[in-house]
């Protein structure tokens, strides 16, 4: 089966301020169910090997889009206008001369639609030829607008994006209130939440924009640490996973010497702290939004061939399948091979339902950082319209 190429226009909140002040086009292609190896010879890809390769070709995408968002609100950034707001002690002034808004996001929104449209296609793809009673090959078709399909985008995009800016919005609230209780000055406050700007690249880097709140609490705390100068605290610094490893050299010798680090240092080395939490937001996001997209367009195909009468339900079957990782959710090891019925949930030991992995509305113990997914099966024997 050749692979089919697929393209989309992503059109920037305001391409007139953007990296390259015009369209950017996203390319991508749609998974085929078999691919030449090494031998020249055609290997035909497992269920596994087919859901890796739409994996890795819409994670990329969708931590990018993520990044882009992110650059696009801190490369629009006036720090003069959230500085004066902060002089008056108008806090809610400066977070919203920070423009946060849902379409500084439209990236993130149109890169979730391409790979939730891109499952539904290879989903249809896999479906194994189907037949009428009189012999006919059924035609079977991922319909990108139908009501489950349309429903499903707005709600998704809408809760995330929703939910990504109301954390947003109480991380940077916290953090100005912070700042300004702790004695920094208006501009430092600011500084420390929308970022410095590199003087070689000309970007912002480190602040708290794009980070969790529990993440700009981490950065909060880190800058503390390196501002005691007591070694406790430094050495609690050290401890960081996610530090930046290049200066754990100045921060020893801190230790060992009894001194203070520079402001500047810190400033440095809180950003790229910073930063390195950035990455793994968007690390996260991708990851999560690939698998619940793919996880949803596979869902709504099969559903959509039940409701036009192609197949039945009955004959219809989920597995779960686990993907081994260094630390694995033991309770979803325990479901590797759990087999039910197409309208049936998984149950998972702790007793949550899961209609699929990564399905809307089950509880994040179930889903952050989960690479599960559930292979759909068509009895073979049953499989005709009766």
């Amino acid at each position: 089966m050749n692979a089919k190429a697929f393209q989309l226009n992503v059109v920037r909140a305001n391409p007139a301020t953007s990296k390259t002040g015009r369209t950017a086009l996203i390319r991508f292609s749609q998974v085929s169910n078999s691919f030449i190896g090494p031998s020249r010879m055609l290997k035909r890809l497992s269920p596994r090997e087919r859901f890796e390769q739409l994996v890795s070709t819409y994670e990329p995408m969708l931590r990018a889009a993520f990044i882009e968002a992110i650059d696009d609100i801190r490369s629009n950034i006036v720090l003069r206008r959230i500085v004066e707001r902060l002089e008056r002690g108008d806090i809610n002034g400066a977070i919203s001369a920070m423009n946060l808004d849902e379409a500084a996001f439209r990236p993130l929104d149109e890169a979730i639609r391409v790979t939730f449209f891109g499952g539904g296609v290879a989903a249809v793809e896999q479906f194994p030829t189907l037949r009428d009673p009189s012999g006919h090959r059924i035609v079977v078709r991922w319909d990108a607008r139908s009501l489950a399909a349309e429903e499903w985008l707005q709600t998704h995009s809408s809760q995330l994006v929703t939910g990504i800016l109301q954390d947003q919005q109480i991380a940077i609230r916290t953090a100005l209130e912070t700042g300004l209780a702790r004695g920094d000055n208006p501009t430092r406050t600011a500084l420390n939440v929308v970022g410095r700007v590199n003087r070689v690249t000309g970007t912002r880097e480190g602040g708290v924009i794009g980070l969790t709140t529990a993440q700009s609490e981490y950065v909060a705390r880190a800058r503390q640490e390196l501002l005691t100068g007591e070694p406790d605290q430094l050495k609690r610094y050290l401890e960081r996973s996610r530090r930046d490893k290049r200066f754990d050299r100045t921060v020893t010798a801190a230790v060992r010497d009894g001194k203070s680090i520079p402001l500047e240092s810190v400033n440095r080395i809180v950003g790229r702290y910073s930063d390195n939490l950035l990455k793994l937001r968007a690390d996260t996001i991708g990851l999560h939004e690939t698998f619940a997209a793919l996880g949803a367009s596979k869902d709504i195909a099969f559903r959509q061939q039940i409701e036009r009468g192609n197949i039945r339900a009955d004959p219809v079957t989920k597995t779960w399948k686990h993907t081994p990782q260094e630390k694995p959710r033991m309770q979803h090891v325990a479901m590797q091979g759990q087999k039910v019925q197409f309208d049936q949930p998984f149950i998972a030991l702790d007793g949550t339902e899961i209609p699929y992995p990564h399905a809307p509305g089950v509880p994040a113990r179930h889903t952050l950082g989960c690479k599960c997914f559930c292979e759909y099966k068509i009895d073979f024997a049953a499989r005709l319209v009766r």
